[in-house]
């Protein structure tokens, strides 16, 4: 059986760091949904945020609900193609009620949770913010910044905590860089 570790390069935010990064967020949270007139709903967008919204959600003391999305703007290799496939939609009758949260495992091009944010505007809700663990700024294609941001990181391919190369490493509990060679074959 292969060794999954042995394709990281280096570790680039630990366990610890996570952990420090997902109560500072949830601690923003809290300070900003505070208002009774508040229905807090955190939409995960799956598969990678999964880990990071399960999380996130034990961290936060204000009345919660949730729901999910499966968005994206990757094919099968590391690049984004720019077109947005939305496969698991949000359906809800409450949505002019409902202030979502948008939870994110990682922002790149920023395509997605630019065009995320306005559909789900169009669609109805109350209010729609983003919350990301990680921001790589540097590969903005659009204009896009996230309300609450976990860490900024440099261009390098990421795997980890919810993160996955061809749906392998989610389960780790840090984030690490993979190795080139084991993407590039």
């Amino acid at each position: 059986m292969k060794n999954i570790k042995n394709d990281i390069e280096r570790v680039l935010v630990s366990e610890e760091e996570i952990d420090a990064i997902v109560t500072r967020i949830a601690k923003q949270i809290d300070e900003d949904y505070a208002a009774n007139d508040k229905k807090l709903v955190l939409v995960c967008i799956l598969k990678g945020s999964l880990v990071f919204m399960g999380d996130l959600m034990k961290k936060i003391t204000v009345p919660v609900e949730i729901d999910c999305m499966k968005v994206s703007s990757y094919g099968v290799g590391t690049e984004t193609t720019g077109q947005i496939h939305i496969a698991l939609d949000l359906l809800r009758p409450d949505i002019a009620s409902c202030d979502l949260l948008i939870i994110e495992d990682i922002i790149d091009s920023g395509i997605t949770l630019s065009h995320l944010t306005k559909y789900l505007k169009l669609k109805g809700a109350k209010s729609v913010r983003t919350c990301t663990l990680l921001d790589k700024p540097s590969r903005r294609r659009v204009e896009f910044t996230p309300d609450y941001c976990g860490t900024e990181i440099p261009d390098e391919f990421v795997i980890g905590y919810g993160l996955d190369y061809a749906e392998m490493y989610r389960a780790l509990p840090f984030v690490g860089v993979l190795k080139p060679e084991v993407y590039t074959k």
